[in-house]
């Protein structure tokens, strides 16, 4: 970086005199800037002859940047892509955090394309924007200066253009990305009513007119974060907040949490862990305690700055992980090798203030988790426990959601910022092609005992310390975006009967007019027997009767709403003692006769799950090839495959793996929504028997002895 010119470019702004802060207390202020590689062989707008190198998106902190390929297409572009961090510091030689428009540098100003937020010419906020010449700082900007910016960078050969974000938000009435924004549009509708609001007089998926309450998507041919969003709305799951990338839980997905929490916790509380409660918030000094540790979640810490009116003397972070938080009362209460082990669990909500395009469950700036912390005299026993923890998440998803993963290690370049080593359950999206992960389970080693002094002397050789090994381990509710994304299909949620919060609805049918009162009054007597037998033997059931609704909406209504199992009960089913049961998984029907429901009921549950599980597993291993030659990976990812490969485990391969395949992918695709991110390495399977004998292959990158078998491919 020329930071002779780049100090030029200061003083010209008057920025060298100004008001400085610590970098940590820049959130809240900071102006937003995005980094993109255009399409290969875009121009410059303004100069045909010019290649267009770097894209770069600047607008205030409340504003939302929308889709990319939406964007790149209203300024002229084909398409767009987010600049990997790695990539970003090579072209800007700064790290993704600390880099802003004041960073590009002379020699690329002539090939870019800076678009900014037109409402930046009228404001009259000042901005916290990064220091290119000093990484440790940030600096109070005006708009009038980022004005002064913009204009010389025009001078000095960049193309400008302006967008209103502001309007752009407001017409995203339905997005066309997997990403919902929440932030108020103009007039104080959220976009979740602008959406609903475009859906009345659509038509859904059977034709029907109206307002609609089925979905309007289809999970195989939309864009498929559209009809996840959908599901979601529709099926009652949440609702949007108006804070960007924050949702209000429902209490039909709130359930499925704490269906979770109650296995997960009674499963740690056989291994002897003990559930605690640590503070939210933590100081900058502490949190910057562990550097490496920390560079891993720096973009994303929430600071704190005022309280009223007033500025706080120090910045304070909200946890986006709680290692140090809990660390410095470890090393206060663990004195002794009779205080090992030391097993604590949390149940909390963390804050990572994500600048990608926020995705209910998956991606969003507040989540509830639960983050495990234990720490023990000998690396075996913390071996032992991450090992368990894992498998711990491995049933959540098999047992609870029906949901099949592969356990394993992540590579060097993927574990956990400042651990020993991570473990993972990775599961696998079909609809997108696209691995995702689902829990992780880390042995810190001794990094963090020793950063923090929690040590013991050794009661084997009297005199000498011994620092305590640590594990970490985290599950969120990112569990019920991938358990939705695996089952729902066109008419909505398909809810895993072990989480359904109903997992059984009856629904009195073929009452019309001639029913005489005697058949109407026996037709509901017998729904609400059933329903008290069926909730005396522990299933969650419900009598659906609501007045001034047909048994067609109801079907669809709780179709819609992934309820298990539907059973139809109307006079003629009475006369034959039985009743109809409609699985929701795979609508077949089956009569069921009423004296053995009690235990009919519970066995088709359970035959309900394996068999969504099956499916699942079936899918994904459908879904797995493994590759030995480079000129197959490609092909192969855009079939929406993952793809284990005989993998040297050298970092530089790693990344020439995920640069290789995602150029090839961008330069081969004839289809402009074909996926063309890389493919990264999701983990290394524990059972490498199922793959055969990895000896003797060779990397099909760079040509050198493989290690083991791993998997690759584009993820979430």
């Amino acid at each position: 970086m020329d930071l002779t010119s780049l100090t030029s470019r200061l003083e010209a702004l008057q920025l060298l005199s100004g008001e400085k802060k610590p970098a940590a207390a820049a959130a809240s202020s900071g102006l937003q800037t995005y980094f993109f590689t255009p399409k290969s062989g875009s121009k410059h707008p303004s100069h045909a002859d010019q290649d267009l190198k770097l894209v770069v998106v600047t607008l205030e902190p409340e504003q939302n940047l929308g889709p990319a390929k939406a964007l790149a297409t209203q300024v002229g572009l084909k398409d767009m892509r987010a600049i990997a961090a790695a990539d970003l510091e090579k072209l800007l030689g700064r790290k993704r955090e600390q880099a802003s428009p004041l960073s590009v540098p002379p020699q690329l100003v002539a090939s870019t394309l800076l678009i900014t937020s037109s409402s930046l010419t009228s404001s009259s906020e000042t901005f916290s924007v990064p220091s290119p010449i000093d990484p440790a700082t940030t600096l109070s900007v005006s708009a009038e200066q980022v004005q002064q910016l913009i204009k010389k960078l025009e001078e000095e050969g960049a193309a400008v253009k302006a967008v209103d974000f502001q309007a752009k938000a407001a017409q995203a009435a339905a997005p066309a990305s997997p990403a919902v924004k929440s932030t108020p549009a103009r007039g104080g509708s959220t976009i979740a009513e602008k959406e609903a609001a475009a859906l009345r007089g659509k038509k859904d998926l059977e034709g029907k007119s109206g307002v609609q309450l089925g979905l309007t998507i289809r999970k195989e041919q939309a864009v498929f974060g559209d009809w996840y969003s959908q599901t979601l709305i529709k099926g009652d799951m949440l609702d949007y907040y108006d804070i960007s990338g924050c949702y209000i839980l429902k209490p039909w997905s709130y359930g499925i949490w704490q269906t979770i929490q109650n296995f997960f916790d009674a499963g740690i509380k056989e291994l002897g862990v003990q559930n605690a409660y640590f503070p939210m918030f933590v100081s900058s000094k502490v949190l910057e305690r562990e550097k490496d540790h920390i560079e891993g979640f720096a973009p994303e810490v929430a600071w704190v700055t005022r309280a009223g009116q007033s500025d706080l003397e120090e910045p304070i972070a909200i946890r986006p992980t709680s290692e140090t938080v809990m660390y410095p009362y470890y090393a206060k209460w663990i004195r002794s090798h009779r205080d090992l082990p030391l097993k604590l669990n949390q149940w909390n909500s963390v804050v990572r203030w994500e600048f990608k395009n926020p995705q209910p469950f998956l991606r969003t700036r507040e989540f509830l988790w639960q983050e495990g912390h234990t720490a023990f005299l000998t690396k075996p026993e913390a071996d032992t426990e991450v090992l368990q923890i894992l498998d711990l998440y491995r049933r959540v998803y098999e047992e609870l959601l029906a949901v099949p993963v592969i356990p394993g290690v992540k590579s060097e370049k993927e574990k956990f910022a400042g651990g020993l080593y991570t473990t993972t359950v990775e599961g696998f999206i079909p609809t997108t092609g696209r691995g995702i992960q689902g829990g992780t389970s880390h042995c810190l080693g001794q990094n963090f005992s020793k950063m923090f002094n929690i040590s013991v002397e050794d009661p084997e050789n009297k005199g000498d310390k011994l620092h305590v090994w640590q594990n970490s381990w985290g599950l969120s509710t990112r569990t019920i975006g991938v358990m939705v994304m695996v089952h729902g299909d066109d008419k909505g949620l398909v809810l895993p009967p072990r989480v359904a919060q109903l997992q059984v609805v009856i629904v009195p049918v073929g009452i019309t007019a001639k029913t005489t009162d005697e058949e109407r009054g026996q037709v509901y007597e017998a729904c609400l027997s059933v329903e008290k037998e069926l909730k005396a033997k522990g299933i969650k059931v419900r009598y659906d009767d609501r007045e001034g609704y047909t048994p067609a909406f109801k079907y669809n209504d709780w179709e819609l709403k992934g309820v298990p199992v539907r059973l139809e009960l109307g006079p003629k089913d009475l006369k034959e003692k039985s009743v109809v049961a409609v699985r929701r998984d795979t609508g077949n029907k089956s009569k069921l006769v009423i004296k053995d429901l009690t235990q009919s009921i519970p066995d088709l549950l359970d035959t309900i799950h394996d068999d969504m599980l099956n499916k699942a597993r079936g899918e994904f291993n459908d879904h797995i090839t493994v590759i030995e030659r480079w000129e197959q990976i490609v092909p192969t990812l855009n079939k929406n495959h993952v793809v284990v490969l005989p993998w040297c485990e050298i970092e530089a391969c790693e990344d020439e793996i995920k640069k290789r395949s995602a150029q090839e992918s961008v330069e081969g695709a004839e289809d402009e929504k074909a996926p063309s991110a890389g493919a990264k390495s999701l983990c290394i399977p524990y059972d490498q028997a199922r793959f055969g004998d990895v000896k003797g292959k060779k990397c099909p990158q760079c040509g050198e002895e493989a290690k083991r078998w791993t998997l690759f491919g584009r993820s979430y």
